[in-house]
């Protein structure tokens, strides 16, 4: 017996082809970008539709003043989405454009339909018309004579149109959302779609006069007029299909997720859900709208000049660290700041220091103990622990999805990077090749590090897919991501021993202090930059006693060593990078004859912070760590538990 094929669809929103494509664009398209690539992880066949609505007033009146015809002008504008997307790793299986005859020809059979079955009806109409927007308005949606979207300047209107019966569903579709909890989500959301249909629901003008705009679908039962945009472009949802009779055949309807933008919802939810009620179809599955992007606490506008360009942002930090942190973030539903600050810090505290880091440091020492091979462990029924750990986490994950909580999410998979780190400095490896039991011991744990990073690629996969790839090649694993899937992780042991790893350049590199401040200089305003940090303070002696204010005059901070490596010429000396929260010192400390580079990373330790930099072997240290003298053995002093960098010992 065939057991049938999984199928789930997506959608964004079509973007208005005038638009420049900027971070809420990109925003809502990584996010159905992820949710497809983990469908197809899970063994779905999927379908994810985007692209961009090129009819109305505003098209019409840019081609005008550029002296072009309208169509000209719309085929050189999609592209700069198709460009972004392709930039930004994005993997729709389709396209659309209000401009396709495919788009086109099922406009043209609803309307007729609808029509014919009498649900559109001419009607003379007067009313306020804001032409950026495209719509009408009441006297009593005004706001001081203004339009209460945009807030410009309202012309008053009268004219024959035709009108769709969408009142006659109000009552059906309030039914519909309180009987579907999982319609319209977040629940905030839900409820203002509820209080908007608390008011009478008017019919909705589905036309514009051709003498007043030419550019649209014209009607097929009256070429005087041509389709209002939004009854035009809500169709694409469907057209991407074919014809009406083959789209409930396709399996990929209802739609499973319409991701969108806040500002958008009542068109989805009322005017679209009661056009496929009309037309005899089930309204989606679940409308989501997320919340806005704002810049440091400003809103985003253009002629502010504060907007942020998706390409530039890739420009500067990659493809991956932006698709992490738009997730990351902010929770999905709500409203999010955009930082510069914030995403440097992100990129270097989670990218860099943990999941990088994680890597380097397997990479090193499986060449160094296993001569660049994954080794055979000694059992695969020990370390029952994290094996548990990771198990749990795959299923909060999984469950984490349905949600569409995806900065939930990225923290569950980032506690299998603590995890992971942990693994390796509660085992010590650099300790267990003293020993030749502990060699045995050695080949176990470097293994099961090696999977736990396999592991975690596979589920960063559908937030940063080139990056989980890489991973993979630095593994020596050629399967490809969607060839293992997740099914791969229900089962420990899913890298095979005996491969030769790959190792390659850092994953995520370290922004550096001075480099932050270059991009933050150049882009945040003045009260948006970094405060410089303070001046160090030479402290030119200590007596046997001392008063509380002279040694309140030392800095002492946690700390926390990202990267440590040996000094050449030197029996003694390690050259360290540690984060102190607002900044990473570079520290030599002569301590290598007790500590192996591998052993330091991850550990917390305490730094005298304001102590003039001084050269050791012709490098810089900026700072000096606290240790103890025990008959020779250097040790560091430390915490248990473990504070966060950056804070003062006193």
């Amino acid at each position: 017996m065939k057991i049938p094929e999984k199928k789930f669809s997506i959608t964004t929103p079509i973007y208005y082809v005038n638009d420049v494509p900027h971070i809420g664009h990109a925003y809502t398209t990584i996010a159905a970008d992820v949710i497809a690539r983990y469908k197809r992880l899970s063994g779905y066949k999927v379908f994810f539709l985007t692209g961009t609505d090129e009819h109305g007033q505003k098209v019409l009146q840019a081609a005008r003043d550029l002296g072009i015809e309208p169509q000209e002008h719309v085929d050189q504008l999609h592209n700069r989405f198709k460009e972004l997307w392709t930039r930004l790793n994005i993997s729709n299986d389709d396209f659309i454009r209000t401009t396709e005859k495919r788009h086109q020809t099922l406009v043209s059979d609803i309307l007729q339909q609808l029509y014919d079955r009498k649900e559109i009806y001419k009607d003379s109409y007067e009313g306020w018309y804001c032409t950026p927007d495209e719509r009408f308005w009441t006297e009593k949606d005004l706001v001081n004579g203004n339009c209460p979207e945009c807030k410009r300047k309202v012309e008053k209107i009268q004219e024959h149109n035709y009108f769709f019966k969408m009142g006659q569903y109000q009552d059906w579709l309030k039914k519909h959302i309180k009987s579907n909890d999982k319609f319209i989500q977040p629940t905030s959301r839900r409820n203002e779609v509820l209080g908007f249909l608390e008011k009478p629901l008017g019919d909705l003008c589905i036309s514009r006069p051709k003498e007043r705009l030419p550019w649209g679908i014209p009607l097929p039962f009256d070429e005087g007029y041509v389709t209002y945009v939004w009854f035009d472009a809500l169709i694409n949802y469907i057209s991407a299909h074919g014809p009406l009779e083959k789209i409930g055949s396709t399996g990929f309807w209802p739609v499973n997720h319409h991701l969108l933008g806040k500002d958008i919802l009542t068109t989805h939810a009322v005017y679209w859900s009661t056009m496929l009620k009309a037309i005899g179809f089930d309204p989606a599955l679940n409308l989501f709208a997320h919340g806005w992007w704002t810049i440091n606490g400003h809103k985003m506008s253009k002629s502010v000049g504060n907007t942020v360009e998706p390409n530039l942002l890739v420009d500067q930090f990659g493809v991956d660290a932006i698709r992490y942190f738009l997730l990351r973030e902010v929770p999905f539903g709500l409203d999010g700041d955009f930082s510069h600050k914030a995403l440097i810090g992100r990129i270097n505290s989670d990218l860099a220091n943990n999941l990088g880091n994680l890597l380097n440091r397997t990479m090193s020492m499986i060449k160094r103990y296993h001569d660049q091979m994954i080794p055979e462990p000694k059992s695969l029924d020990e370390d029952t622990d994290l094996k548990n750990e990771f198990q749990m986490g795959i299923e909060a994950v999984e469950k984490l999805y349905d949600e569409l909580a995806y900065s939930k999410i990225l923290e569950r998979i980032w506690l299998l990077v603590d995890a992971t780190n942990k693994y390796i400095d509660t085992n010590s490896p650099w300790n267990l090749m003293k020993s030749e039991s502990g060699k045995q011991r050695l080949a176990t744990v470097m293994y099961n590090t090696a999977e736990c990073i396999r592991s975690i690629s596979i589920l960063i996969y559908p937030f940063m897919p080139k990056s989980a790839e890489t991973i993979m090649e630095q593994l020596g694993i050629e399967n490809s991501i969607e060839e293992q899937g997740l099914e791969s992780l229900k089962t420990w042991g899913g890298i095979k021993s005996g491969g030769e790893i790959q190792p390659g350049l850092q994953l995520f590199p370290r922004i550096a202090d001075e480099d932050a401040e270059k991009i933050l200089n150049s882009i945040e305003s003045p009260n948006d930059k970094d405060q410089k940090p303070s001046s160090h303070t030479e402290i030119e002696g200590i007596c046997d006693q001392v008063l509380i204010d002279d040694f309140m005059k030392i800095d002492l901070r946690t700390g926390k060593i990202i990267e440590a490596e040996k000094i050449k010429k030197s029996k003694k000396l390690l050259k360290l990078k540690v984060d102190i929260g607002a900044e990473v010192r570079q520290v030599v400390a002569g301590i290598a004859e007790c500590y192996e580079p591998d052993q330091l990373i991850n550990r917390t330790i305490i730094l005298v912070s304001n102590l003039k930099p001084v050269k050791l072997m012709g490098i810089e240290s900026q700072g000096m760590l606290l240790a103890a003298n025990n008959n020779g053995q250097v040790v560091l002093a430390g915490f248990d538990p473990k504070p966060s960098q950056g804070i003062r010992v006193r």
